[in-house]
């Protein structure tokens, strides 16, 4: 098995390339008859020999609904542990996900600790693949053992009313980064990109989370937040924080893209953006088409809204319609994005906070319009190759596959 090599020297390099914004997204020559073929693309052999995390990679909802195994290889979606082996990851936030469906009945909760302890489960049941990781020596040490490490991350709310007896508990469960915003619903102390604004950022509830979250140990994650809430947020942190998955504002005006502002100030603190693999976040192109289509589509009658579910069975019955969480549209050939447009977006953001600052958070099995030379985990590569062709340095490359989040996840843990 492979050993990976994660003591490096994080000396910062001269910037490579820029990309004016009117030429990132033009699509290859011949792309629209000639794509790529990814099918014979050998894994390079730094990306073999580099350490590399995703930032954002979902897991446990369908295991949780399907009664599967994340061990084994599935015919659909684009997560599990024979295919990101293949991928060459090293270690992932191993992102639990407690969707809207339950928010209105307070399942929250119940479906938070459910979802966790499934996924400690799931990481015993294949330890010969996989182990938890609590900080950044255990990745080390793990990888050394030829494995990949889970780092715990929660996607949606651990509680809509904050409480931090909760967080403490999920903390003594094993869980290491919490995603603040509730998904996209404005909780009790944060207020997230897209849903009403009732703090104006964050309120004297959420510093004192963030304040706990600092004590503990425990990475504070800001996607999905407002504006107002990650500068705030970034403020009231003695500690780095991290952008685990999103586009830039700067290139596409989706609500869910972070600032050039929030941005900046992220990276001043020593902070780290995962960029999403989807092409709503970084294809100005197909940014203007989805928005044509969602005006096209309020003209059409609407339906009536369902009445709350009663019990939290009903919840998943509800959400297993979606499982996996994989996205399942289609796409006209002249808004599909490739690999180099993302590769860019990445440069956009090297250009703007610095090689140090940036990583990747695909958000796999989280519902991306996947580049086009990109199925599932095991194209990662891919991505290597795209900056590869950008004329990155190997170091630069190795930052950004993984080890900006190996750093920042040291200083936050402490080890």
């Amino acid at each position: 098995m492979k050993r990976r090599d994660l003591i490096k020297t994080l000396t910062l390099l001269p910037l490579v390339g820029t990309f004016p914004l009117d030429s990132i997204f033009a699509a290859p020559a011949g792309a629209k008859h000639a794509p790529y073929n990814v099918q014979h693309k050998p894994m390079p052999d730094l990306h073999r020999t580099a350490f590399v995390m995703d930032g954002h990679t979902h897991v446990m909802t369908r295991e949780l609904l399907m009664g599967t195994d994340i061990g084994q290889r599935y015919t659909n979606g684009n997560v599990d542990l024979p295919r990101a082996k293949e991928g060459g990851i090293d270690a992932m936030f191993f992102s639990v996900y407690t969707p809207e469906h339950y928010y209105p009945g307070r399942f929250e909760i119940k479906n938070t600790f459910r979802v966790v302890n499934l996924a400690l489960d799931q990481i015993k049941k294949n330890d010969s693949q996989i182990e938890l990781a609590l900080n950044a020596s255990d990745i080390q040490r793990i990888n050394k053992k030829g494995k990949m490490a889970a780092f715990l991350d929660l996607e949606g709310p651990w509680d809509m009313d904050g409480d931090i007896n909760l967080l403490r508990a999920l903390h003594r469960l094993g869980l290491r980064s919490i995603q603040l915003p509730a998904h996209n619903t404005t909780n009790a102390f944060i207020d997230t990109c897209n849903d009403v604004s009732r703090w104006g950022g964050i309120n004297d509830l959420g510093r004192k989370i963030i304040s706990e979250m600092n004590s503990l140990g425990m990475v504070i994650n800001i996607a999905h937040a407002s504006n107002d809430a990650i500068l705030q947020s970034v403020e009231a942190s003695k500690h780095p924080l991290i952008y685990s998955h999103g586009g830039f504002y700067g290139i596409v005006p989706h609500p869910r893209c972070i600032t050039d502002e929030a941005a900046k100030a992220l990276a001043a603190k020593g902070g780290v953006i995962g960029i999403h693999f989807g092409s709503l976040f970084n294809n100005p192109i197909y940014w203007k088409w989805q928005q044509g289509q969602k005006k096209s589509n309020e003209t059409k009658p609407g339906t009536v809204q369902a009445a709350p579910l009663k019990t939290i069975e009903e919840v998943d019955k509800e959400v297993l319609k979606d499982v996996p969480l994989s996205f399942k549209g289609t796409i006209p050939e002249e808004y599909w994005m490739h690999v180099d447009q993302l590769a860019k977006v990445i440069d956009y953001g090297v250009q703007l906070v610095g090689e140090d600052h940036m990583a990747l958070g695909s958000d796999l099995d989280g519902g991306p319009e996947l580049p086009r030379e990109i199925k599932d985990i095991s194209d990662y590569p891919q991505i290597t190759m795209a900056l590869q062709r950008l004329g990155y340095s190997d170091l630069r490359i190795k930052k950004i596959l993984g080890l900006n989040w190996l750093r920042v996840i040291k200083e936050v843990t402490s080890s």
